[in-house]
């Protein structure tokens, strides 16, 4: 897969992929390089307006549809809307903001980044005829699952500690999901990426000193949106890429550079904290998996 690029997407005509997020930054980069191989894209986004800019660039293969992953009512809204898809992306996210509370009293990260999509994926998870696709992050690597505090009620909120403890419940997610589609016998694949060091609008956003200096990184040395998409497009359409495997960059130690597979900590494959994520997740959001 070495240069793999969007030249070697598969034609993808006949089918429906939605994303999440998709109305700036790796969405939208991902929405429109699935449409110009030919699918119809769904952008499941909670601005609607923005999303319709990017719709509107795209063309006629594209539909906007409202989705908050931070309001769990959205969330079963857009899947009872949702009539069927090939593939879901979940991709929206929020990163190192001040501490805030979804529409359930969620940390808003974990909320977002996790919970939210543990719900989408589980309530529309019998309309996916084919795979899906769970964004996560390099800095899961800094990311330890606290099973009896997960939502940051008891412990001194840590912004960079929670994005990262989100990051690693997407990556184990999206692992369990795929042992448990596997041993349902399930054609439909659960595969994880991440982007690598990429310039979107996800930084920026922490309200502290540290926005300055990652807004001028973002243009020194970052890699552009549209490349850090490209894992996400090889795990949504490659016919190489593999249930339960994690895709990134694979140059400048995993920060930028063509899709292949990706290293990633070790915390991820604790059978106890993944089975404990899914059970607390299925409790927290009242949403259980038709596996």
């Amino acid at each position: 897969m070495s240069g793999w690029s969007t030249s070697d997407i598969p034609d993808q005509s006949g089918r429906t992929v939605v994303i999440t997020g998709a109305n700036s930054g790796l969405g939208a980069e991902t929405a429109k390089a699935l449409a110009a191989a030919g699918a119809e894209v769904i952008l499941a986004c909670r601005n609607a307006q923005k999303a319709d800019v990017v719709a509107r660039e795209i063309g006629s293969a594209a539909t906007v549809a409202r989705l908050d992953l931070a309001d769990l009512d959205s969330v079963r809204a857009f899947a009872d809307g949702l009539t069927g898809a090939d593939v879901l992306i979940n991709n929206a996210g929020v990163m190192a903001i001040p501490l805030g509370r979804t529409a359930q009293g969620f940390e808003m990260q974990m909320g977002t980044n996790h919970l939210g999509h543990f719900a989408l994926t589980a309530l529309v998870l019998p309309k996916i005829t084919g795979r899906v696709v769970t964004l996560s992050s390099g800095m899961h690597q800094m990311g330890r699952i606290d099973l009896g505090d997960l939502n940051w009620d008891r412990r001194r909120y840590r912004r960079w500690r929670a994005y990262g403890d989100s990051k690693m419940a997407n990556l184990m997610f999206g692992k369990e999901l795929a042992v448990r589609l596997a041993a349902a016998g399930s054609a439909t694949t659960s595969l994880i990426a991440h982007p690598g060091y990429a310039a979107t609008e996800l930084q920026g956003k922490s309200g502290t000193v540290e926005d300055v200096f990652m807004n001028a990184s973002n243009k020194i040395f970052a890699q552009s949106a549209a490349a850090g998409a490209l894992p996400s497009l090889y795990a949504a359409t490659s016919p190489d890429a593999t249930n339960g495997t994690f895709y990134g960059p694979t140059q400048m130690f995993g920060s930028r550079g063509a899709p292949g597979i990706s290293g990633y900590n070790k915390r991820a494959d604790d059978k106890a904290v993944r089975g404990g994520l899914w059970t607390t997740s299925e409790k927290l959001t009242d949403v259980g998996f038709p596996i």
